[in-house]
C-alpha cells in the first residue's frame, strides 16, 4: 500500500510506469527508472513495532521519518516531488 501511494503522488512528474520498487532484507526500495541510483525513498515497516519513510539527498545521505500510519506518506509529497524533480534526468 505504501508503495501505491508514493506511486500517485509521483505520477504528478513522471509517467507511472517509470515508477518501481525492490524488497530487501531491511527495506522497501521505491525507484525511478528501475535504477537503484534512482532511489525515490525506502519505506521502513518490518524493522520494528515503528514505522519509517526515508529519502536520500544529493550528497546520498539518507534521512529517516518516523510516521504512524501509511496516510503519513502524503505529508511528504513536497520532498517525493522534489526528489522526482532532481533524479529525472530524462527532460
Amino acid at each position: 500500500e505504501g508503495f501505491m501511494i508514493v506511486k500517485t503522488i509521483c505520477r504528478q512528474k513522471v509517467a507511472i510506469n517509470r515508477i518501481f520498487y525492490r524488497d530487501a532484507q531491511s527495506y522497501f526500495a521505491i525507484l525511478l527508472d528501475d535504477n537503484n541510483r534512482k532511489t525515490i525513498c525506502r519505506l521502513y515497516f518490518n524493522l520494528s513495532s515503528k514505522k519509517y519513510i526515508s529519502f536520500i539527498d544529493a550528497d546520498k545521505k539518507e534521512t529517516k521519518q518516523e510516521i504512524s500510519s501509511l496516510d503519513d506518506i502524503f505529508n511528504y509529497s513536497d520532498i517525493l516531488l522534489a526528489t522526482i524533480e532532481r533524479l529525472d534526468t530524462s527532460k
